[in-house]
């Protein structure tokens, strides 16, 4: 007679435990998801600047190069046209002193690696900001889950009963000039060497 009372209890108790446990890995998987939003962020902060440093210098010394040949050779044309021994003389004196800082550029860095650099300097901000937006919708969506068994019946009951309080996720307001898309905001954002 006590025996299908008992398993009722049991089952209550079981359920009862099942989505207190759910409850609480939620909150612990939101506060898990936060604290990558700041790991990324501080990924960004730290990668971004250093990867644009190196990216400029590698930028200015291709420049110089490209720069010091195109002026030899600029200075050989002109030599060839005028054919005027100060000319013929600018011309030997610039290839002089390009020659050797090219063929050290060269032995050094065999092939230009600017291009290189700024398709990986590409490739970080994408992967940082797409790792943001994992970050953030991760904090959304366990958000959602979470505050969803708190309005659901019968689940809301044992939230109630345990004291669990809605989560903000992205503390974010639904009003205001942040869900709006400014016409500046639709232009392409530009990075600057």
């Amino acid at each position: 007679m006590y025996i299908p009372f008992i398993i009722v209890a049991a089952v209550i108790i079981i359920y009862v435990i099942s989505i207190y446990n759910d409850l609480q890995k939620l909150k612990t998987q939101i506060v898990a998801s936060i604290q990558e939003i700041g790991n990324q962020l501080k990924r960004q902060a730290s990668l971004i600047p250093n990867l644009q440093a190196t990216v400029k210098g590698y930028l200015k010394h291709e420049s110089s190069i490209f720069k010091m040949l195109t002026d030899a050779r600029k200075a050989a044309e002109k030599a060839e046209q005028t054919g005027s021994s100060k000319d013929i003389d600018d011309a030997i004196t610039q290839i002089q002193q390009a020659v050797p800082k090219l063929t050290i550029a060269v032995e050094d860095n065999p092939e230009m690696k600017a291009d290189k650099s700024v398709a990986k300097f590409m490739n970080e901000l994408t992967d940082t900001a797409d790792k943001l937006m994992y970050a953030r919708r991760s904090v959304i969506d366990l958000s959602q889950t979470y505050n969803q068994k708190l309005v659901i019946f019968p689940s809301n009951m044992i939230a109630n009963m345990f004291g669990f309080k809605p989560e903000k996720g992205l503390a974010t307001a639904l009003t205001g000039s942040h869900v709006e898309v400014s016409t500046a905001e639709t232009k392409d954002v530009k990075v600057e060497f």
